[in-house]
């Protein structure tokens, strides 16, 4: 029990630092169609974030709640400004924002290199997360925890924007019918910015909650990147209970399967299953309901 115990908090840990990866991607490709290569290292700015508060607030417990915050504004201020310098003349283009935005994730790669130096930082986690908690005879560490609740909270938070903001609504009514959207007096490009904004911070939101788990270096973001991708796509383009269903399905699949095999294979029956999956169901879990008849 306390095994099966353990691989299901395991697989239920990977899934949370999944889908806080995924989050702000279901925005800016699920919604928007960007195929933004640099959101991996959108969540790199939210671990560096980190160890820069941490180096003004000496209090592990007190800077990890102000780099939250400030990992959000950060990156989505970054985001914002890729948007408006490179992305906005690129919506029709979706392989060009392909191009554009892998080159871009390179030079902030090679800037974290440059200020913070090639070798890995780590990031001290507050007291109140050592340790871990015992549920059946199995040992969750309580950082894992953290971080699932972490994700499922901006989840919530998303949604309830989402659906009952007048922001949120708008989103919506631009990422359904763009041109409708604009006869009925909706700014495009406001939107388009506010979209952008909240996935990229949401991206450094993941990245401030993996330096409690691991160590930062400036190719962190690469590690999660692919996988992201793999949660938006198998969710349901621009459908956030799909991302949080696959997200959490890729986790624990990935925990059972690593536990009998090896990680590297468990990977690679994974991405077996998905490709499988895709083959049977190419547009996802879910997908948006729409009047066509076609």
């Amino acid at each position: 029990m306390d095994v099966l115990v353990g691989q299901l908090a395991t697989g239920l840990s990977l899934g949370s630092i999944l889908l806080l990866a995924a989050l702000g991607l279901s925005l800016t490709f699920g919604q928007m169609g960007v195929i933004n290569m640099a959101h991996g290292e959108f969540i790199m700015v939210g671990c560096y974030t980190a160890f820069v508060v941490q180096k003004v607030i000496s209090n592990a417990g007190a800077s990890l709640l102000v780099s939250l915050a400030v990992g959000f504004v950060v990156g989505g201020l970054l985001g914002v400004l890729l948007e408006v310098s490179l992305i906005q003349r690129m919506y029709s283009r979706p392989l060009d924002t392909l191009l554009v935005t892998f080159g871009v994730g390179l030079i902030l790669q090679q800037a974290a290199r440059s200020i913070f130096g090639a070798p890995a930082v780590n990031v001290t986690a507050p007291a109140w997360l050592s340790g871990g908690v015992e549920i059946l005879g199995a040992v969750v560490p309580k950082t894992r925890i953290f971080i699932l609740v972490l994700a499922l909270v901006s989840v919530i938070v998303l949604a309830a924007v989402l659906k009952l903001s007048p922001m949120g609504r708008r989103i919506r009514a631009v990422v359904q019918n763009r041109d409708l959207a604009e006869t009925s007096g909706i700014s495009s490009r406001k939107t388009d910015i506010t979209t952008f904004f909240i996935g990229s911070g949401l991206a450094s939101v993941a990245g401030v909650a993996l330096t409690l788990i691991g160590s930062t270096s400036s190719t962190i973001g690469q590690s999660y990147l692919i996988d992201a991708f793999l949660v938006v796509v198998v969710g349901g383009l621009g459908q956030i209970k799909g991302t949080v269903i696959a997200a959490f399905a890729l986790g624990l699949m990935n925990s059972f399967i690593e536990y009998s095999t090896t990680a590297s294979l468990a990977k690679v029956i994974v991405f077996v299953i998905i490709v499988v999956f895709l083959q049977a169901r190419p547009q996802g879990l879910f997908t948006v309901r729409t009047r066509s008849l076609v």
